[in-house]
């Protein structure tokens, strides 16, 4: 029983490290590749969806989506495409909505009439070729909510601090328990050695008698 309890004692601990790790090297890659078009993982740049304004045919908010870049030129109606908004509403924020067709701005400069499909209303602003940021591909459910839940203190108490936690007190319980087996081992020790001295005193003595009793035998 005392077996059986410290492996899944150990199973615990590393499916907690694993999991912990896991956590943190998912907050480390997120921080550093979330919502920052200038950085890519494999040629993608990913995104955390922010409103439903895609929900009704492609993503909802707090999906991670993922964009890969692209020649503007080579873009076509029906692409949904990811960009930098030049409207004063959401000015510099990265939009993901769908083309619904090519076009020039008032300049001249060509573009793209984007909108989003769950209002099917067209957006203000021509989106030029120099703000497009990528084209989309495919979106991952829900982990831009589990990201932003792990920003909070809540969910760093959550997944990090009760996990490593855990971990330690699983080590400082395991470190308790050989102390006490090692403690246990050299007192199992010391006794066999006493048993061992206190016999061999008794068949020392033993002897002695014998020539004792011999020696007066012999007297006479």
């Amino acid at each position: 029983m005392k077996k059986a309890g410290k492996v899944i004692t150990d199973i615990l601990a590393w499916v907690l490290v694993l999991i912990a790790v896991c956590v943190m090297i998912f907050t480390v890659v997120s921080v550093n590749t979330f919502d920052k078009s200038g950085r890519t993982i494999f040629g993608y740049s990913a995104f955390i969806v922010m409103s439903d304004s895609m929900s009704k045919t492609d993503f909802d908010a707090g999906d991670v989506i993922l964009v890969k870049g692209v020649e503007p030129s080579e873009l076509k109606e029906g692409d949904i495409i990811a960009y930098e908004s030049q409207d004063n509403s959401n000015y510099g924020e990265t939009v993901t909505h769908k083309i619904r067709r090519l076009t020039v701005n008032g300049s001249g400069e060509p573009g793209f009439v984007t909108y989003g499909t769950t209002t099917g209303i067209d957006d203000e602003v021509v989106v030029t070729y120099p703000y497009v940021l990528g084209k989309y591909e495919f979106r991952i459910p829900k982990i831009g909510t589990f990201f932003h839940f792990l920003k909070t203190p809540l969910g760093y108490v959550v997944c990090i601090l009760i996990p490593f936690a855990i971990i330690l007190g699983l080590q400082i319980v395991n470190m308790i328990k050989a102390i006490k087996d090692h403690r246990a081992v050299k007192t199992d020790a010391l006794k066999a050695e006493r048993l061992a001295l206190e016999e061999e005193r008794r068949q020392m003595e033993e002897k002695l008698k014998e020539l004792q009793a011999l020696e007066e035998q012999m007297r006479k």
